[in-house]
């Protein structure tokens, strides 16, 4: 097993499915580090880490977890974004519902909130490393560990999102966060990347906020 891989799934949950040795269907297989992907999930069948801050999806749905098969289905949430989220594998998210996927290139995040892509690392290893490395930005795990503090646990299927989006001057603080259904919070902040995708940073912005149900 990779190093760094290893030594972040020492720090995590156990699988969250029993299943082993399951395939990705081969619509998946055209992404390059697919293998990347089949090794994490059979070393651990999708798990939480940092106090849920981290969620890697498993194969398959299992009750209320959704698998990674079912939550990149393009009929899912995907296509509320129109085409900003095309063209990638979704594989585990921060918190606050932030994607983490592979690209053609290597691992990229996922903003909800703008539908913009940024690099992270070439491989799932490297992803692996940069999250022991910064786990506390890359996961939300403060804001995590401050609102569960206050609210307990975070149930399964659902992630914390802000009352105000970030992206218009929310702040990241646990009054400013909701639990939310993650494919309900994916609609609702794909209305508000839709409304922003041609605006010029730093334009005044007047954002109409919708029920992602």
């Amino acid at each position: 097993m990779p190093l760094f891989l290893e030594k972040l799934l020492s720090v995590c949950s156990g699988d969250i499915s029993s299943c082993k040795g399951r395939k990705l269907p081969s619509g998946f297989h055209n992404y390059t580090l697919i293998d990347d992907l089949m090794t994490l999930l059979n070393n651990r069948n999708g798990f939480y880490g940092f106090e849920s801050a981290l969620h890697v999806f498993p194969f398959e749905t299992a009750g209320e977890e959704i698998g990674v098969v079912a939550w990149n289905d393009n009929r899912l949430w995907i296509d509320c974004y129109d085409d900003l989220a095309r063209n990638a594998l979704f594989f585990a998210e921060d918190v606050f519902g932030g994607q983490f996927c592979i690209k053609e290139d290597g691992i990229y995040t996922f903003d909800p909130e703008t539908g913009s892509f940024d690099y992270l690392a070439p491989d799932i290893n490297e992803w692996c490393k940069k999250i022991l490395e910064d786990y506390q930005v890359l996961t939300g795990y403060p804001l995590a560990n401050a609102w569960q503090k206050k609210h307990g646990p975070i149930p399964v299927g659902y992630r914390l999102v802000p009352k105000v989006p970030f992206v218009a001057g929310g702040e990241y603080e646990p009054d400013n966060l909701y639990l939310e259904k993650s494919t309900v919070a994916m609609k609702a902040r794909a209305n508000i990347a839709l409304q922003i995708r041609d605006i010029p940073d730093g334009s005044n912005i007047q954002l109409k906020l919708i029920d992602g149900d």
